[in-house]
């Protein structure tokens, strides 16, 4: 069994190792393996059963926890197996904090060790109390906004909505006691910016990747800046095609509405507004990214946000308020719905992709058109595979023999080519008669 995010081998014992406890205690709990090395093989240990005695204690008087040390003598020779539990609240070895995550030990610093600390009392970001500010301090017009959007939505009882703004927060919860918490500022404070920095939004337009045309930046409270983002987005940024239904005059714009709206709000209630970064929207002639500082739920991975999944918001008294005013569901469907408005228009499904930076949304037009699939320098057999493919989804080596009337060499060498020079196809199935292509992102 390799290592995993449960498991650890090391070959001998050294006392550098009760980090790895400690970062264990501190995630998800697990298993070290004492006297196997890193390809799994037993290591016999000589001094084994001094281990089981020195070990414990060892755990239990520098981070104050209890651990089960076993001991497993097998014809290889003897190995320790160190159980350490999940521990409810942060567990330090000598002042350090550690933390398990893959198969990899990180020590927490600054704002990381902040975020780990709240969380372990039970506490998020968005919950903190901020103190010298009072409801008299947000802006009114906000308030005015959210109350006409929450009667549409219906999801705060009306007597509420007609009550004062302190009751309203109170109801919100958006306070702690007599304080406003964090997301009460982001939410209705008209200049959030004094307290959070980079709560901001920024908007390019890139020629090329390093070829900025013009920008925009959106400040204010979070549903300023949802209603201004989108209002720039659609007059200035995003495109739309112009066609008349008799007297009436149609706008078909490049990307659905609904599916720009929904990812715009899904970075605003998942950002991480802790990490002092904008939120940066790039749009490009054939595509427009949404990037958000901030991570995935733990233990989850891009393919949960792909089928029916839970909510869990990052900021939670955030995401509450902007469920209640009907701007979002609560439902977890906000990946699923991007996915569905771009399938209703026609166009590629939007990819999500995440690394330690942050969350990107990629939406794309469908550039899978004779005349740009040919400015790229794509062949007519290539071309015709790729038409072939819209329409049926995947196409094997044998697809593109018989589509084409070419041997099996030059399919095998113009589909590597799709796949690996344009990054048009993605190979998949079990590679020989099982492996077939498919548009990449679908």
């Amino acid at each position: 069994m390799p290592e995993s995010q449960n498991i650890e081998y090391k070959s001998s014992w050294r006392d550098e190792y009760l980090k790895w406890i400690c970062g264990f205690a501190n995630a998800n709990g697990g298993s070290i393996f004492i006297g196997i090395d890193d390809t799994g093989n037993i290591v016999d240990l000589t001094d084994a059963k001094k281990m089981l005695e020195e070990i414990p204690n060892k755990v239990r008087d520098t981070m104050g926890i209890l651990v089960d040390v076993n001991l497993h003598a097998t014809a290889q020779g003897d190995f320790i197996e160190i159980l350490v539990d999940a521990y409810p609240f942060p567990v330090n070895y000598k002042g350090q904090y550690h933390y398990r995550s893959g198969s990899t030990k990180q020590e927490m610093k600054g704002a990381t060790l902040d975020k780990f600390l709240l969380q372990k009392k039970g506490k998020r970001w968005d919950g903190i109390p901020i103190p010298n500010i009072s409801v008299s301090d947000l802006k009114q017009e906000t308030f005015d906004l959210f109350r006409k959007r929450a009667i549409k939505s219906q999801r705060i009882e009306e007597e509420i909505l007609t009550d004062t703004n302190q009751h309203l927060i109170e109801n919100l919860q958006l306070n702690e006691s007599d304080f406003l918490k964090r997301a009460s500022v982001l939410l209705f404070h008209p200049e959030p910016e004094r307290f959070v920095t980079g709560a901001y939004i920024k908007i390019g337009y890139f020629e090329t990747d390093d070829g900025l045309k013009f920008q925009d930046e959106i400040h204010g409270n979070l549903f300023d800046q949802i209603e201004k983002t989108m209002g720039l987005l659609f007059t200035k940024y995003i495109k739309s095609e112009i066609s008349y239904e008799g007297i009436n005059r149609i706008e078909k714009y490049e990307y659905p509405r609904t599916a720009i709206r929904e990812a715009l709000l899904n970075a605003i209630a998942h950002k991480d507004y802790s990490g002092g970064t904008p939120i940066q929207i790039s749009v490009y002639i054939d595509k427009i990214i949404f990037w958000n500082e901030g991570q995935l739920p733990e233990n989850w991975t891009i393919e949960n946000l792909l089928i029916k999944h839970p909510s869990k918001p990052y900021n939670p008294d955030i995401a509450n308020t902007l469920f209640r005013s009907g701007y979002i569901e609560s439902w977890g469907r906000g990946t699923l719905k991007m996915i569905r408005e771009c399938e209703l228009v026609g166009l590629p499904n939007p990819i999500y992709f995440y690394d330690m930076s942050g969350f990107f949304v990629k939406f794309r037009k469908d550039n899978y058109n004779q005349k740009y699939l040919k400015s790229i320098n794509l062949n007519e057999r290539q071309i015709k595979a790729v038409l072939y493919l819209k329409e049926n989804k995947k196409i094997t080596n044998s697809d593109y023999q018989t589509l084409n009337a070419v041997s099996k060499a030059t399919a095998t060498r113009d589909l590597t080519e799709i796949v690996e020079k344009f990054k048009i196809f993605k190979r998949t199935g079990e590679i020989g008669a099982g492996t077939y292509y498919i548009l990449i992102g679908s």
